[in-house]
């Protein structure tokens, strides 16, 4: 079974970062595609970043400039980097896991921006 949890989140100021983590654990291994999404209230759920085990990123057109995402595979672990955080970022951000056509999701960490 596979869980993923987040961390990260919190309280921050406009113009500050954040760097989220999400920890995979049980049986993952071949090729897989971690990301992570937001979901602000009343609001679907939309891609902020993505990031293939082979290394190959993709992002959301709100985390182009600002964000990173980068992956510690020994540790199945992947970071997002936040920064510039705006206002409009706060949301409840989850970590999505892909493989052997199989999806999981964290339960999230809340990132609100404010000052």
């Amino acid at each position: 079974q596979v869980q993923l949890v987040e961390s990260g989140g919190g309280l921050v100021q406009p113009g500050g970062s954040l760097r989220l983590s999400c920890a995979a654990s049980g049986n993952i291994f071949g090729i897989y595609v971690m990301g992570w999404y937001l979901q602000a209230p009343g609001k679907q759920r939309e891609l902020v970043a993505a990031i293939v085990s082979g290394g190959s990123t993709t992002y959301g057109d709100s985390a182009k400039g600002r964000f990173t995402i980068s992956r510690d595979n020994a540790k199945n672990t992947v970071y997002l980097q936040m920064n510039s955080l705006k206002p409009e970022d706060t949301a409840v951000y989850y970590c999505r896991l892909t493989v052997r056509g199989m999806e999981y999701w964290g339960k999230g960490t809340l990132v609100t921006v404010s000052s």
